[in-house]
C-alpha cells in the first residue's frame, strides 16, 4: 500500500508538470474584467440625487448616512433637499448592490475599482467630497441603459450624470444646477458647463 501511494502520486505530479499556469501574476498582470464587475469605487451624481435617503433605507447593513438641509432651493416647485452629509462606510459593504436598485434617480451606480485599501479602517469611510471629486465610471450592472450601448467602464472616459440615467432626466430641467434639453449639448463628461 505504501508503494502504491506513492506512485499514485508521482502520477498527478507527472500529469500536471507540464500544464500552462492558470494563475495571474497580479499586480502585473490583469485579468480583463466584465463591465458588470461591482467595485468598492461607488459612483454618485449630485445632479441627480433628490435626498430621499432611499439607498440608506435599503441598505441591509446600515453604512449609509445621509443628512440633508430643506432649504435646497428651488422654492417654486415645492423645495429641494440639499445633501449635506453623504457617508458610505466600504470597510463593511458587503457590495449587493441593494442601494443601487432601490435609487429612483439613478443617482447612485456601483462602481469598477476595487483597489481602495488603506491602513486604517476609519479610512475606508468615503464622503460627500470624495463622491464628488471622483471620475464617474459607473458599472453596468442593474443598467440596462449602459449595456444596450455597450458601455466599457475600463476604457471609455468619465460618464456624465445626464447620460447614467435610465431615463431622460427631462423632468427636472428648471431645478437649480440642472440643464435644460437646449444646454446638453454644452456639457462636459462630469455635467459641469464649458
Amino acid at each position: 500500500m505504501f508503494g502504491m501511494g506513492i506512485v499514485k502520486g508521482l502520477v498527478v505530479t507527472a500529469r500536471n508538470a507540464f500544464r500552462k499556469p492558470f494563475t495571474v501574476q497580479y499586480p502585473e498582470e490583469r485579468l480583463a474584467q466584465s463591465s458588470r464587475f461591482r467595485g468598492q469605487e461607488f459612483v454618485w451624481y449630485v445632479e441627480r440625487c433628490t435626498g430621499c435617503a432611499s439607498c440608506a433605507k435599503y441598505c441591509p447593513l446600515g453604512i449609509i448616512k445621509i443628512v440633508t438641509d430643506p432649504n435646497g432651493g428651488n422654492e417654486q416647485d415645492g423645495g429641494s433637499y440639499r445633501v449635506d452629509v453623504f457617508d458610505i462606510d466600504q470597510g463593511r459593504c458587503m457590495y449587493c448592490g441593494l442601494c443601487v436598485e432601490a435609487c429612483p434617480y439613478d443617482a447612485l451606480h456601483m462602481g469598477t475599482r476595487f483597489e481602495q485599501s488603506q491602513y486604517r479602517r476609519q479610512d475606508l469611510v468615503i464622503n460627500v467630497e470624495v463622491l464628488k471629486s471622483r471620475e464617474k465610471h459607473p458599472s453596468s450592472w442593474y443598467r440596462p441603459q449602459l449595456n444596450r450601448r455597450e458601455h466599457d467602464p475600463f476604457t471609455e472616459d468619465s460618464l456624465g450624470w445626464n447620460e447614467a440615467g435610465r431615463e431622460p432626466y427631462f423632468w427636472h430641467d428648471k431645478r437649480p444646477g440642472m440643464v435644460s434639453d437646449e444646454d446638453d449639448q454644452r456639457t462636459t463628461a462630469d455635467g459641469d458647463f464649458k
